[in-house]
């Protein structure tokens, strides 16, 4: 990572402690005189610390920007430029042999000068050969004014513009910084065009073909099996190419960025990628919060971050925000590329862009202050705001069926059956699940089980599949193993899928045949499953090797066990006898986790980073995004693991009789790894944040070689 990254993150890292070590300290209950308000000084200080250590990173780049100014203004020296001809790959010596084969009449190069510049070309030719705050305040009078909420609250208030104002200081000294280094690179690549079209003509040619000879040497293929073309695949050496610095990491392939794509679809595109990114931010942090509540339950005491408002924040904004945004987005990218024709509406896409991020802000408002729909997991937003996500939703479906009734391809390709079909169906759970005919008595429990499941099954999963059936193949660089395997899976899932809702509520008033048909209906889901898996690890065939030079294929192949493991788990946890175990316990939120996070997330973060470098043309940081996966992964593993087997021998204490307290106090360890698992998860959103934001938002530094190179392919530096 590069020093100005790296500063960037020490910046916010020392925000985002000094902003909980003021959570901590303001909550903190003292009981000794002055203890109230010892933790507001400590933060006062610290706040004057970091406001101290930005004013002095902020003359730090003044003095920088003013000492390379005065280097700019110094000649440049003939040896500057060494380094940037001894690295000129075949391109590039290639622009400038076109050049020096066709110099300009008026190239006058004698005398002294000529002797100069002759002089360093042989130089450089040799070079070329070698390599609380609302927490409940105690009984009595204040003890000292500091302690008064209302002067707390004017400090807080008071402090915050300032530092606001430091930071956007800091920012534009930053950008004037970028923008200085930008010109003085620009400056220097006119130079460097300067130098090359200033070198002798012959001698330069004569030099640079034998290194471009060089570069460009390939072997016959008939060193070692004669006449016969050699069948090598995978390739002895690949991707060789000179070190750029020290590496911590193994370089990982490139995206490359794909032609006509039209900008405007692009822009949409991406505004769906990173609103989806922020939800996913805003609704895991929502989480770490509630989190960190089943450890220090009396963590607040405001009605509007009680744990039964703020968790279905949470999950709505993971659900309908991040994944259901996401998803959308990458299917804009799909269907028109997979039909071979443009999208039928760009207007259509962004206004159910609007609409739904409408309704989850909508939404979340709504539920902060005790708004709700009543009861019902997942659907807590009230009829209303989710109608708005409703008509987002029905613009999207036929926007997608008007782009693939135009298609200029015979067949339509499995992506589009699995995403159109999600579309269609999340529509009809919707409907099923808000309109009140038969939502009475059990019908209203019925209609819960059903909406439940296909939210997740026929919404995100459906969707997900129909992404990774077009980002797999591609990432792997060859066509899906079977698509008879695509539509056997396709056909299964909507046959079994759809009934199992029900096994949510085995042993409830619901009629027994009904309970049984779901049960069914989830052993059926092995089909689809093993089908899809199978597809999946078998178009790998052949290809696995390209797993440790890409940064997508990863996050692809965790999906894809999550993938079989999640879905077997959900098949395991409907039978009877696990059920009377499992259900009521913290192995239903594990198991929510495994399947929504294991595969939705980590199938849509592959998609992400395999699609947004092609738009854009910027790769993510490499450290960045392993940062992201690892913690990721990890951070699933800690959260789910140990409340399974938490969750499993609370599940037994029932079984046997033993009171509901002593299980309550048996799930407290297994909570505080809850808490951890979700710390780590939360920050590696942080990370993934930071990925979007540098693949769309990050201006680069004008590259001194490229900029000269570029002056001379346009003819813009005379000879």
């Amino acid at each position: 990572m590069n020093t100005r990254a790296n500063k960037t993150w020490r910046i916010l890292f020392t925000l985002a402690f000094m902003q909980l070590f003021f959570i901590l300290s303001v909550n903190a209950q003292g009981t000794s005189k002055g203890a109230g308000h010892a933790g507001l000084f400590i933060f006062l200080i610290l706040f004057l610390v970091v406001v101290l250590g930005i004013a002095i990173s902020t003359l730090a780049k003044t003095k920088e920007m003013i000492s390379e100014n005065r280097k700019t203004k110094a000649s440049f020296k003939d040896k500057d430029f060494g380094n940037y001809l001894r690295d000129l790959d075949s391109r590039e010596i290639e622009i400038i042999l076109k050049r020096k084969r066709n110099p300009s009449k008026d190239n006058d190069a004698g005398g002294s000068d000529g002797l100069k510049f002759k002089s360093a070309f042989l130089s450089i030719v040799s070079l070329l050969t070698t390599t609380g705050l609302f927490a409940q305040n105690n009984k009595g009078q204040p003890d000292s004014l500091l302690s008064e909420e209302g002067v707390i609250i004017t400090i807080i208030l008071v402090m915050t513009p300032i530092a606001i104002g430091v930071l956007l200081m800091f920012l534009k000294v930053r950008g004037l910084f970028r923008q200085f280094r930008n010109k003085r690179n620009l400056a220097e690549a006119d130079k460097l065009a300067d130098y090359i079209s200033s070198l002798d003509n012959e001698e330069a040619v004569t030099a640079l073909e034998k290194r471009k000879a060089a570069l460009d040497y390939q072997l016959s293929h008939t060193e070692l099996a004669g006449a016969f073309s050699a069948a090598d695949e995978k390739g002895m050496i690949s991707n060789a190419g000179p070190a750029s610095g020290l590496t911590f990491v193994a370089i990982k392939k490139k995206a490359v960025k794909r032609p006509n794509i039209d900008p405007q679809l692009a822009k949409l595109i991406l505004w769906y990628i990173g609103t989806a990114a922020f939800w996913l931010l805003f609704g895991t942090t929502i989480g770490e919060y509630l989190g960190i509540k089943f450890v220090s339950p009396d963590a607040d005491h405001l009605s509007w971050l009680s744990f039964g408002r703020l968790r279905p924040v949470h999950t709505n904004a993971v659900f309908w925000g991040w994944a259901s945004l996401g998803m959308l987005g990458l299917g804009h990218y799909i269907v028109p590329t997979v039909s071979n024709t443009a999208l039928a509406s760009l207007k259509k896409g962004w206004y159910a862009l609007c609409l739904i991020n409408a309704s989850v802000v909508m939404g979340t408002i709504c539920l902060m202050a005790g708004i709700n729909n009543g009861g019902g997991e997942y659907r807590e937003y009230i009829w209303p705001v989710m109608l708005l996500f409703a008509i987002g939703v029905v613009l999207t479906l036929i926007n997608f069926l008007q782009t693939i009734a135009k298609r200029k391809t015979k067949e339509i390709y499995i992506s589009n059956w699995y995403m159109v079909a999600a579309v269609m169906f999340a529509i009809v759970i919707m409907l099923t699940a808000y309109i009140p005919v038969w939502q009475n008595g059990l019908g209203e429990t019925i209609v819960q089980g059903y909406y439940m499941h296909q939210g997740v099954g026929m919404w995100f999963m459906l969707f997900t599949l129909g992404i990774v059936y077009y980002f797999l193949p591609q990432q792997l660089n060859k066509p899906i193993y079977s698509y008879s395997l695509g539509i056997l899976a396709f056909w299964t899932q909507i046959l079994f899928y759809t009934v199992i809702g029900t096994h949510h509520f085995v042993f409830s008033a619901i009629p027994w045949w009904l309970q049984t048909v779901a049960i069914v209906g989830s052993i059926g889901m092995i089909i689809p499953v093993v089908a899809g898996t199978t597809n999946f690890l078998l178009t790998f065939k052949g290809a696995w090797h390209k797993v440790a030079g890409s940064y997508t294929l990863p996050f692809f192949l965790i999906g894809i066990v999550f993938y079989f493991t999640g879905s077997m788990q959900g098949t395991a946890e409907a039978f009877r006898s696990t059920n009377l175990i499992w259900h009521f316990t913290d192995f239903t939120v594990a198991h929510s986790h495994l399947t929504m996070y294991g595969i939705i997330s980590f199938f849509l973060w592959a998609a992400i980073y395999a699609v947004v470098p092609r738009l854009t043309g910027k790769e993510p940081p490499q450290v960045t995004v392993g940062a992201h996966f690892w913690l990721a992964l990890i951070g699933l593993l800690f959260y789910t693991i140990p409340l399974m087997y938490g969750s499993t021998m609370r599940g037994w204490m029932w079984v046997k009789g033993m009171p509901f307290i002593d299980t309550v106090t048996h799930m407290a360890p297994y909570w505080l790894w809850r808490a951890i698992g979700g710390s780590l998860m939360w920050l590696s959103h942080i990370f993934f944040a930071y990925n979007v934001y540098r693949m769309l938002a990050s201006r680069g530094i004008t590259d001194v070689k490229e900029a000269a190179l570029k002056k001379l392919e346009q003819g813009l530096i005379k000879n």
